[in-house]
């Protein structure tokens, strides 16, 4: 059982940035008359914020909401001990960006920097990740950087996909603090599964070629090149509607949470149709389970960090609250986490120009 319990770290605040640029679905040309009304019903994502063609990477995104946070906590830079960095879009397959980001940020050379390759459940694994390091004491502060330009894994030319993702980058401060509340996490992975989403060139199992970069009809108004995600749009529906409610109750029944003692519900914007049904299984109340779907579409794993931001960052930020979160995806992988805040820092979006 991959299940985590972490003692003495607190969340300090969490800060989103997201480019100005919006991609209205109604408007996308993929579709034919009827297909974006029915697809906007399904999915609840009506428009999504994306970089474009434009040189902007996750790590710039995250940079602004690195600056937000450090200023509105009043933290000096060179108190960082820890940088960690949660992307499937990084600016270069080597050096780690959280390496790079370190002299972006002017942090201290005692700074830890560390890179986590994950998707949609990227915030909670980076999450467990870095308060686990600073359980033990010898760091004492961190930031956790999380970010992705997923509309630049999509081909511009694919009904399925172009609809759903959306770019963004988040960044979330954690301090070592004894007897702060305790966090309790609920992971596990199906492996057997990697190709439900994936890119099929790329990486060095299929290097980019010129074939590669080529655009292919693989159905009507879907073509994609290698380099493109691919995703099993029923059974990645099937995977999140099975594990996502099991973790949730895992975690539950393990450290003996009441769900319905639970301020806020927080699920990976994956699908609408799909998180309810979720919601539904658990019983909770649709008060509890904030969405940001609408307007931003599906940001990986930055989705429920802009969620708290963009949905309920004033209660966040004026009183404490009692959390679960919950995603699930590439890999294919979940996670659920059971956290408390106290009046955190939670300032409003940022929008990249």
């Amino acid at each position: 059982m991959a299940k985590i319990n972490i003692k003495n770290v607190a969340i300090r605040g969490i800060s989103a940035c997201v480019p100005q640029h919006v991609e209205e679905n109604l408007t996308l040309s993929v579709f034919v008359e009827g297909e974006a009304e029915r697809v906007m019903a399904q999915s609840g994502i009506e428009r999504k914020h994306k970089v474009g063609d434009s040189s902007i990477t996750a790590a710039d995104l995250c940079e602004k909401a690195f600056h937000q946070l450090i200023k509105e906590l009043g933290w000096e830079i060179s108190s960082i001990d820890l940088l960690g960095f949660v992307t499937l879009t990084p600016d270069y397959l080597e050096p780690p960006t959280a390496c790079i980001m370190h002299g972006r940020l002017g942090l201290s050379e005692e700074c830890m920097s560390l890179d986590l390759t994950q998707g949609c459940p990227g915030w909670i694994n980076g999450l467990a990740t870095v308060a686990s390091l600073l359980s033990h004491g010898g760091i004492k502060r961190a930031i956790l950087l999380n970010g992705d330009t997923a509309s630049k894994m999509r081909s511009p030319f694919d009904k399925e996909s172009l609809p759903l993702f959306g770019d963004a980058g988040v960044a979330t401060a954690l301090e070592y603090e004894e007897d702060a509340p305790t966090m309790q996490f609920d992971f596990g992975s199906r492996g057997k599964d990697w190709n439900a989403i994936y890119r099929p060139a790329g990486g060095f199992r299929k290097p980019i070629t010129k074939e590669s970069l080529e655009f292919k009809d693989v159905a009507p108004h879907i073509s994609r090149r290698d380099i493109d995600a691919v995703m099993d749009g029923m059974s990645v529906f099937s995977f999140g509607i099975s594990t996502a409610p099991k973790s949730v109750q895992s975690l539950c029944d393990n450290y003996n949470i009441n769900l319905e003692e639970i301020d806020y519900f927080i699920m990976h914007q994956a699908n609408k149709f799909l998180n309810e049904r979720i919601r539904k299984k658990l019983k909770i109340a649709p008060e509890k389970t904030p969405y940001s779907l609408k307007d931003f579409g599906n940001t990986s794993g930055a989705s429920i960090p802009l969620t708290i931001v963009t949905q309920c960052n004033k209660e966040f930020a004026s009183r404490e609250l009692d959390n679960i979160a919950c995603s699930f995806g590439v890999g294919l992988a979940w996670g659920s986490a059971h956290f408390k805040t106290n009046r955190i820092v939670c300032p409003e979006i940022i929008y990249y120009e």
